[in-house]
Formats: structure tokens, C-alpha cells, sequence
């Protein structure tokens, strides 16, 4: 009878964990830090962009700063640059959440890890963006919260991974930080909006938190 009531015991604390996160996690992302920007000329767009788990930041490539664009492959027909962040095992081995394995998420969301910037081009502006309308200030905030996001070589060169992108259009450069239950791919996109001056959530680890923000 003790063995089972530790077992009890044990499996609530194992339950009460993932509760709590999920619990708290709600409650900071509906709390908002409001915009610092006032009555400006908020004349530059940027967007928000989903794949319905993992939020993406997409800027007009005439409005990416030249050293964020350093290094990065484009070309003249592509328009628009999405950049999201993550964790670089899950990146490259899960491509689809049919490949999703327990060892992947364990790995990414509790050990320190290697993580990947996702670059991903576009020659036409998508109807599921989210527009949202900037100052030059908060671009150039934006701007640098991107490039100091990348990891470089000695020679201060971008690192791109040749022939690991899903497709013919994206690619992934080596970046900076470890990916936890803490630092995810969406409080990576919340926490560069709140640098940037921009309305954003106090944290969160979902794409819907900032999401419902902006709609």
C-alpha cells in the first residue's frame, strides 16, 4: 500500500510540472508590454508569420540592414526574408511532426544545445501574414536584434549549413544561444519585438501569444 501511494505520489509531482508550465505560460503571455513608440511615422512594415507552432519575423529584404544581410544567400527576384530561431537537432532531424521523436523534444527543450537561425526567402508578400507597421527606430532595433542573433567565423562571415535547408528556398546559418522550455523559438521572436520597442507579450513560449497581440 505505501509503494503504491509513493507511485500516487510520484506520478502527480510528474504531472504537476507540465501543468504548472502551461499555466504559467498562459498567464505571461496575456499579460502585454505595451508599444513605447507614440503618435510616430510608423511607415515601414515588417510581418508575422506562422506555421502554426514556430513564428517567423519577415522584413522587406530593402529594409534588412546591410549587415544582417551580409552573408546570407538571396537573390534580386526574392523580396522578403522570414528569420526564425531554434533549437539545431530539432531543426535538422524533425522537419515534419511526423519525424518528432521523444529523444528530439527532451534534448531541445532540457538540454543546452547547438541552435540555427532558419532563413527563408519569398518573392511575393503571403495573404497569412500579420502586418504590422514600424518606425525606422524599431527596424533598426529589429535589425540588430537579428544580427547579433547570428554566430559568425573568425573572419566575422555568417556560417550556413550547404544543402540543409527544406527546400530550394531557405537555408540555415549557425546562431547564438542554447534552446530550453524557457528560450523557445517564439519567446526568441517575443523578446526581439520587446527590444525593438514594439508590443509584445511579458514571455511566452507559444506562436499565439504574440500573435493575439497583433490581430
Amino acid at each position: 500500500m505505501k509503494i503504491a501511494k509513493k507511485i500516487f505520489k510520484w506520478i502527480l509531482y510528474f504531472l504537476l510540472i507540465p501543468i504548472t508550465y502551461i499555466i504559467v505560460s498562459l498567464i505571461l503571455s496575456a499579460i502585454t508590454v505595451d508599444r513605447k513608440a507614440n503618435n510616430e511615422n510608423f511607415n515601414k512594415s515588417i510581418y508575422l508569420s506562422t506555421n502554426g507552432v514556430h513564428l517567423y519575423i519577415v522584413i522587406p529584404i530593402k529594409d534588412v540592414d546591410s549587415l544582417v544581410l551580409s552573408g546570407i544567400k538571396h537573390n534580386g527576384s526574392e523580396n522578403y526574408l522570414s528569420f526564425g530561431w531554434g533549437d539545431e537537432n530539432f531543426y535538422l532531424n524533425t522537419p515534419t511532426w511526423g519525424d518528432l521523436t521523444f529523444s528530439n523534444a527532451f534534448k531541445a527543450m532540457f538540454l543546452k544545445s547547438a541552435t540555427l537561425m532558419h532563413v527563408t526567402r519569398y518573392k511575393q508578400k503571403r495573404t497569412d501574414w500579420i502586418e504590422i507597421k514600424v518606425n525606422e527606430s524599431e527596424l533598426q532595433k529589429l535589425n540588430a536584434y537579428l544580427q547579433n542573433t547570428f554566430d559568425t567565423n573568425e573572419s566575422g562571415m555568417k556560417i550556413i549549413l550547404e544543402n540543409k535547408g527544406y527546400s530550394s528556398i531557405d537555408d540555415f546559418y549557425k546562431s547564438k544561444g542554447s534552446y530550453s522550455c524557457f528560450k523557445t523559438c517564439n519567446s526568441w521572436v517575443n523578446k526581439g519585438f520587446k527590444e525593438s520597442g514594439l508590443k509584445s507579450c511579458l514571455w511566452t513560449p507559444f506562436d499565439f501569444g504574440l500573435l493575439n497581440k497583433y490581430k
